[in-house]
């Protein structure tokens, strides 16, 4: 969708269109180990016979390397200071081996969780220095562009979980496959060229980090996209268990299949959302659209909590709808921070923002089996409306700067 327009704007196959197209599929295949264990995880369990504390920290090792990984990478200001191409391959096919290796070492043991660590901080590479390359090809579009890019991304997140419903039990398939495909998508974005608005950083200047502070609507971007990432991994990371204990509750014959299932549509239904919200975003308004995102998924979220262990179409669908809309704020907090910030800083202070969301991810994936455990599912899935609650009420800066303009 987001290419076709692209096509239709500036003519067959622009660099622009061509470039969009490497780089949005080098970035759902470079994404696709995100969730990895998370996908197997009930036949890991069943094979393993994992505790809950090696479950989550399997999942958790992912966002602690990520914001390892991203801090560096935004502290350095690599991402604006070398070709981010070529970063974004080598730690593209760095995250492909070390996602290979789960297959010859104890999935139960360190090795294990330091592998994903390793993973994650190979995938900061990708998703933000993706972005770095994305807005360099436009301002007016630039909702459009993030939106593609973030869709791309969260479709490859959905790849293990569709992956593991095909395969069934057979969870080193899984795997294999999610890692060939990492390494083949890997080298497509040496295909992609660097837009007319890319800027490479003049040095290294950390004191431009602190723009994340002073700056009210790069703060405000931030604070809102906080929010976002309070429920939006927790959903991802969890959602197929939560599915799985709802349909297990309401008795389905196959609980564990149906949440895979689950989980494969409701993370890849988020896809082309954040495409049709980007190019209303452009529209109507960036901001507009994160927050009308944030109210529906909070909605969602204690809709879903309400239904659980009730008819399995009824969850099935509210999860999927939650699914759709818990991604497009996502892409619209980051085009705002690169529409604020200075060209030459917006990869570091994309990679910033990214590696404080997953701070917060590293904390909310950990306890989430915790509160469920504890709490029940229903109550879980209750609390994830507060991030997009805090967010739709921090944004309200960025809000009133549109109004005032409009005026």
């Amino acid at each position: 969708m987001a290419v076709a327009a692209l096509t239709v704007q500036n003519g067959p196959m622009s660099d622009k269109a061509i470039t969009l197209t490497f780089l949005l599929i080098a970035c759902a295949a470079g994404m696709c180990l995100w969730f990895m264990t998370a996908a197997i995880l009930p036949d890991l369990v069943a094979e393993l016979g994992l505790s809950t504390s090696r479950q989550s920290a399997l999942s958790s090792a992912v966002q602690a390397g990520f914001v390892v990984g991203a801090l560096g990478i935004a502290i350095s200001g690599l991402a604006d200071r070398v070709d981010p191409r070529w970063l974004f391959t080598l730690a593209a096919f760095g995250s492909a081996a070390t996602n290979a290796l789960l297959l010859v070492v104890d999935l139960g043991g360190n090795t294990a969780v330091a592998l994903r660590f390793l993973t994650g901080m190979l995938m900061a590479g990708v998703y933000p220095v993706g972005m770095k390359i994305a807005v360099g090809w436009g301002t007016t579009d630039r909702g459009l562009l993030v939106g593609a890019l973030v869709g791309a991304l969260t479709f490859g997140k959905s790849i293990p979980y569709g992956l593991a419903w095909l395969g069934g039990a057979d969870w080193r398939s899984t795997i294999a496959i999610a890692s060939a495909v990492a390494a083949l998508g890997a080298g497509l974005a040496l295909f992609t060229k660097l837009g007319p608005e890319h800027r490479k950083a003049p040095g290294f200047q950390p004191a431009a980090m602190w723009l994340a502070v002073t700056d009210r609507n790069i703060r405000s971007a931030y604070l809102g996209y906080l929010g976002h990432m309070w429920e939006l991994y927790v959903f991802w990371a969890w959602i197929g268990l939560a599915a799985t204990a709802s349909y297990t509750l309401a008795g389905t014959s196959d609980p564990v299949g149906l949440g895979k299932l689950t989980a494969f549509l409701a993370i890849g239904a988020g896809a082309p959302i954040c495409v049709w919200a980007g190019r209303r975003a452009d529209r109507f308004g960036k901001a507009e659209v994160a927050r009308a995102a944030m109210i529906a998924s909070g909605v969602l979220a204690v809709a879903t909590a309400i239904s659980f262990g009730g008819p399995p179409a009824i969850t099935m669908a509210l999860i999927i709808l939650w699914g759709m809309a818990v991604i497009p704020d996502s892409a619209q907090f980051s085009a705002l921070v690169a529409d604020h910030a200075p060209a030459e800083w917006a990869g570091s202070l994309l990679t910033l923002q990214t590696a404080l969301g997953f701070l917060l991810t590293i904390i909310t994936v950990e306890l989430a089996p915790w509160v469920a455990d504890t709490f029940g599912w229903p109550a879980l899935l209750a609390v994830l409306a507060l991030g997009p609650a805090f967010g739709a009420w921090t944004i309200g800066p960025l809000l009133r700067r549109n109004q005032a303009s409009a005026r």
